[in-house]
């Protein structure tokens, strides 16, 4: 071959290289978008599960935040929660604890897969804001969620807690004891739970939710509007999750790592777990009402945290547990669920959705039983060593005690791999995020405490934040009803609209319009629509010139008027 052909050979396969890398790059890329996007779908998820567990008068309330927590959160971030969170400076020294480059995406060209990786990042700081908005719900002022919202998302919250453990220089990282935050266990879940329950805390619990009766203090149960809404919100959660936990290999196409494996062991494990989860909360909450002679019941929303509660125990190391510890893990998360439901109510602990428990709950369980329960942990220390705690160098090359035999560590102990270490190492993680998280939260909602800025007025609360701070009810009732009855025959037809807007022009036009159709008076009561007519009337038109004086001869009893004219007071038609 001559050196004409050889160097075309040469040119050939430098093309190809370049090729392959550009092809690799694109497609790392690819893959963090898609992940991403189904990692920022968990928002619909949280939309839908929140205003599930609400009531109907506060929908609006909930929902606006879900969205704002994206939209704002992405203003945020890309301003200087990213940079807060990965501006290494590796041209100078470093900070352990916080970034400073990349402010406005200034200079981001120095850095790879740039827009990629900022969009992969911020849909998991979006999730660590959003965790909160549940735990108050239902009576928060907006303008203290947006600014909890923004310290949360973009400062010294989340970007702090994710340098420290995702980033190339961040104090969790930079050491040689690897640490179990694979896909946030602590960073998102730890975070964002520790800061709903001070939220929880200092609001205090809504109105009617905690009462002492003959000394004893009793929690009572404030229904959510709708189950199947929580449950759809649920559902599109536990997809979220596959790819908010699997994405986390961040690149499917790596030359030194089997990528494709570390995505389908962390999407199967992720499954287990959270059905361990689930099956063992719904489980001990059956077990428990037996035992103390309560209603038994077969709970939806706490099969729903318990399969919440799995999954994110699984954050912390689902690329590195066999199927068998995902189990295990994931079903001592759904009776911590449990536990810490109960502990919370005990101390009158108002968190309607349950966010600490899930979160906080299943984050503290992924961070202190993978260590012991992965591969290579504390349970197969015995695979390494000998019974003198040699390492076992032919065993098995892929141990990571066995990577350090090379550094001259003799014994076990002398290994920064050891699984022990790796546990402490994982406490020493927990214990740092929850006293900073826990201290940033505790002057952020303590000053908007004091000053009175934190909580909606009484009487707002009662009756609905929708109308009142939206001007937008969820449901609003003069959109509802029609001209037909059942059978379809327009004989029963009336314009009657919606009773909704109590004391509102359009409830009373509305009512006035019905009592105007043939045969009103005439028509018996059936105790439904027509019947809240007739209590509404007789609350708001006793003296009406507009209102015929024929008899009402089919008025209701007394009683039946009196609910009635309850129900407008309350808003509930």
């Amino acid at each position: 071959m001559s050196a004409a052909e050889i160097q075309s050979l040469h040119v050939q396969l430098a093309q190809l290289n370049t090729k392959i890398e550009t092809d690799e790059k694109s497609l790392n890329q690819f893959f963090l978008v898609v992940m991403g996007s189904f990692v920022m779908f968990m928002q619909c998820g949280f939309a839908f599960l929140e205003a599930g567990a609400v009531r109907s008068k506060n929908v609006v309330n909930i929902l606006i935040k879900n969205v704002l927590d994206c939209f704002l959160g992405a203003i945020i971030y890309w301003a200087v929660g990213f940079a807060f969170a990965y501006g290494d400076m590796p041209d100078k020294d470093s900070s352990a604890f916080i970034g400073s480059k990349y402010f406005f995406s200034i200079y981001h060209e120095e850095y790879e897969n740039y827009r990629a990786n900022w969009f992969f990042q911020f849909v998991f700081a979006a999730t660590a804001s959003t965790i909160v908005s549940g735990a108050v719900a239902e009576r928060t002022q907006f303008g203290s969620y947006l600014i909890y919202s923004t310290f949360i998302t973009a400062f010294k919250v989340y970007p702090v807690v994710s340098h420290w453990g995702w980033s190339n220089t961040g104090w969790l990282t930079a050491s040689k004891i690897t640490s179990f935050h694979f896909a946030g266990s602590g960073l998102v879940h730890c975070c964002g739970g520790i800061a709903a329950l001070v939220g929880a805390v200092f609001i205090g619990p809504r109105v009617g939710k905690f009462e002492t009766v003959g000394g004893v203090k009793r929690s009572n149960n404030i229904p959510g509007h709708s189950v199947p809404v929580a449950s759809l919100g649920a559902f599109i959660l536990f997809l979220g999750f596959l790819a908010f936990n699997g994405g986390s290999v961040l690149a499917i196409v790596d030359g030194k790592t089997d990528n494709g494996e570390a995505l389908a062991k962390s999407v199967m494990n992720t499954i287990i777990g959270g059905a361990a989860g689930s099956i063992f909360a719904i489980s001990i909450n059956l077990i428990v009402a037996i035992i103390y002679g309560e209603p038994q019941y077969w709970s939806l929303l706490v099969c729903i945290n318990g399969g919440l509660a799995g999954m994110v125990s699984m954050c912390a190391a689902c690329d590195a547990l066999n199927t068998g510890a995902a189990f295990g893990i994931g079903a001592i998360a759904g009776l911590t669920l449990f536990w810490v439901s109960t502990v919370l109510k005990k101390f009158q602990v108002d968190d309607p959705l349950d966010a600490f428990a899930v979160h906080y709950g299943g984050g503290v369980c992924g961070i202190l039983l993978s260590p012991i329960f992965a591969e290579y942990g504390i349970a197969s220390v015995p695979g390494c060593v000998d019974q003198e705690d040699n390492f076992l160098e032919t065993w098995n090359a892929a141990c990571p005690a066995n990577q350090i035999i090379q550094d001259q560590a003799t014994n076990i102990f002398e290994c920064d791999y050891y699984a022990y270490k790796q546990w402490t190492w994982n406490l020493i993680g927990l214990l740092a995020i929850t006293a900073w998280t826990g201290a940033i939260c505790i002057v952020m909602f303590g000053t908007l405490w004091y000053f009175d800025l934190l909580r909606v007025e009484l009487d707002v609360e009662i009756r609905g934040l929708d109308i009142k701070k939206h001007g937008e009810p969820g449901y609003p009732t003069a959109a509802y009803g029609h001209g037909w009855d059942e059978e379809g025959s327009a004989e029963a037809a009336t314009p009657f609209g919606g009773l909704g807007n109590a004391g509102g022009d359009l409830g009373r036009r509305d009512v006035q319009s019905l009592m105007g159709t043939p045969g009103f008076y005439e028509r018996p009561s059936d105790g439904g629509l027509l019947s809240l007519a007739q209590g509404y009337m007789a609350s708001h038109y006793k003296k009406s010139p507009s209102v015929s004086d024929k008899p009402r001869k089919s008025l209701q009893s007394q009683g039946e008027i009196n609910r009635a004219l309850e129900a407008v007071e309350e808003d509930q038609f």
